[in-house]
Formats: structure tokens, sequence, C-alpha cells
């Protein structure tokens, strides 16, 4: 969960909890993103993942740019801000990020967008590092699998955040997680991690009935004492139902599932006229900061995915822990799966996959 939610403290808290916690590291150039993977080891010893992006960049458009900051002058005015945002920054390079990930022994890498070249993904699995893509189609499942990953996250349309469509339309993607779960595991020979309105031990156990080996949650971390979200963002989660949320281009460029707020519906005519990923992100991010200073939801990025009603206000290891209770009384008593063993290429003991919440 990258802007923000995603601290190193909740990432070490899933982690020590016995799930995987991972640390959303896509936008961020090397320094920072060795800064917070030592931030994350100083809380916890046991695994956790990074999640990096494999899209390719869009290319600045100078029409683009220039409407995306005609429509948002009116709001950074109303903030205090001036008329035009700050310089784009130099983008963080896969390169350094990977040289991060191989010097810092990370067990666990996923990707959003697809997949990166197969040069990268080879030099991965050779130093002993479990990879994990994100489909929301089976196609998309289907070209992963292919590029040699080891395991599939299906991300279902009720999922918060960013979409990981990366074949064909956004539109083609927006498959739910009851429909994708079942579908991948039939057609894909790797384990599947259902991720989209999975909030409590019920939609574990569901996925698990299902076909798949594991769940991916975020949304429901949010309300936590660890998350980073701002209090303000946290207060509109509970209150939040399954039509509160909407998919938009608004802040960085590519859809993402958000709660509703005034800058998504006002400027919702206009998102085909906004440049891509991630140049969109940059021209709202001096909006999005100050409205964080301020306390505005109206201008704040509101990732939150269809089950945030669900959101609770309490610590990571005692939502796992009662998520793990409710799965194994609804499936039965041992019937939760053996901890997933890695593949050869990481079964060195120091990286094995995490017990009893391997689910989460």
């Amino acid at each position: 969960m990258a802007g923000g939610p995603g601290t190193p403290q909740l990432v070490a808290a899933v982690s020590n909890a016995g799930g995987l916690g991972c640390l959303a590291g896509g936008y961020l150039h090397a320094e920072p993103l060795r800064q917070a993977i030592d931030t994350v080891r100083a809380l916890t010893d046991q695994p956790f993942a990074v999640n990096l992006s494999a899209a390719p960049l869009a290319k600045p458009d100078p029409v683009r740019i220039a409407r995306a900051q005609e429509l948002l002058a009116p709001f950074r005015a109303e903030l205090g801000l001036p008329p035009e945002p700050p310089p784009v920054p130099e983008l963080p390079g896969f390169d350094e990020q990977l040289d991060v990930i191989l010097e810092a022994q990370i067990p666990v890498v996923s990707f959003v967008f697809g997949a990166p070249d197969a040069a990268y993904l080879n030099l991965l699995h050779e130093a002993g590092i479990t990879l994990m893509g994100t489909a929301t189609h089976l196609l998309e499942a289907i070209v992963l699998e292919e590029s040699g990953v080891d395991f599939i996250v299906a991300q279902g349309a009720e999922a918060g955040g960013h979409r990981g469509a990366f074949v064909g339309h956004a539109e083609q993607g927006m498959v739910g997680a009851m429909t994708l779960t079942p579908l991948l595991a039939k057609h894909i020979a790797i384990p599947i991690i259902t991720a989209g309105g999975v909030m409590d031990g019920r939609s574990i156990a569901a996925a698990q009935m299902l076909g798949a080996v594991g769940v991916q949650m975020g949304t429901a971390f949010l309300a936590c004492p660890e998350s980073g979200a701002h209090p303000a963002y946290k207060a509109l989660l509970s209150q939040g139902s399954e039509i509160a949320t909407t998919l938009t281009r608004i802040f960085t460029g590519r859809y993402g599932r958000v709660l509703r707020n005034r800058l998504v519906n006002e400027l919702h005519a206009h998102e085909a006229e906004l440049p891509g990923f991630p140049l969109q992100l940059f021209l709202t991010q001096d909006i999005r900061q100050a409205a964080a200073e301020q306390g505005l939801t109206d201008f704040m990025a509101l990732w939150a995915g269809q089950g945030c009603h669900l959101c609770e206000d309490r610590p990571a290891a005692a939502l796992i822990a009662a998520w793990v209770e409710q799965a194994t009384a609804l499936l039965g008593a041992g019937t939760l799966p053996e901890p997933l063993p890695m593949p050869e290429s990481a079964s060195s003991a120091e990286d094995q996959w995490p017990d009893p919440a391997s689910l989460i």
C-alpha cells in the first residue's frame, strides 16, 4: 500500500503475527527503499515481501500535462498552493531498486502492472527470491505463468488501490474475486492468491474453498493503528459502503479504486484528458500533501476496496488472530493449509514461508 498507509510498522506487525507483510517500493529510489527495508528489519526477524511496479512509464505529453494543470489549478488555489505544480522529480529506475532487493536478500518480491523482462526475473530467481505477479483476468494470468513467476495474485474487481491490469482495456479486468479465483485455479498450474473483498476469516475461508492457497489483504488493515492512513481517512472507512467506492485515474494516471470525494467527482468527466502513470501522480502530489496537512478528505487519494465498511480499528496482530480463528472454525479444525513451501531456489532455513497465518 503505497502513498502512506503501508508503513514499515504495519509490514512488520503483519509478519510478526505470522502473515507475510509487504512493503510498497514502487515509488522509492534506492536509498529510501533501503531505509524502509532496514526499518522493517529492525522491527521483525520474520520474512516480508517488497512490491514493485513493472509498468512502462508514460511518455510526457505536453498537451495532457497542460490540461491537467488547468483542471487542477482551482483546487490548488483553494488549498493555498501556487498555480503551477512542483517540477516532476526523477523517477526511480528498476535497476537501482533491483540492486537494493538483491543486496538486502529480500525473500519475496511481488509485481503489479505485468512482469519485468525475463533477464530481471532470472536474476531474482537465481538469488532464491520467490516472485508473485498480479492478474485481473485469465489472459494476464497465462502471461504471468509463462514469464516464470511462482504465484499469481488474482485481483478481483472489489480490490482497493491500483488495478493491476496490463493486458487489454481496464474494464476487461473488472472480474470479481469469486469468479476469478476458481477460473485461475482451473487453468493455471502455479498457486493462486486471492485479493479483493477479503476482509475477515469468512472471506479467507471462501478463498480457500474456491481454490486459492492464500489471500492478499490491504483495505482490511487501513484502520489499524500501525497504518499510516490519515486519521480523517480512517474515520471515513467504516462509514463507507459497497457503493462508496469508484474507479478513477485522477490521482496517478492509472485506474484505482478509491472512496468518492469532491476531487474525484468534479474531475470525473475529464479523466481521458489526463496524462498517464506516473506523471499524473506527481501533478497531484502537492494537492494530496496539502490536503493531508489540512485534514481535507475532499482532496486526498482515499484508496479503499468495496469491503471498507468492515474495517476495524484494531492492531494488525489482533485482526490476524481473529481471522485465523474464524477461518479455522468455518473450515473445520486442521483444515487450514500447511505453510506453503518455497521453491527449491529459496529453500534455505531463513527463507521459509511464514507460519500459521501464511494465508494472509
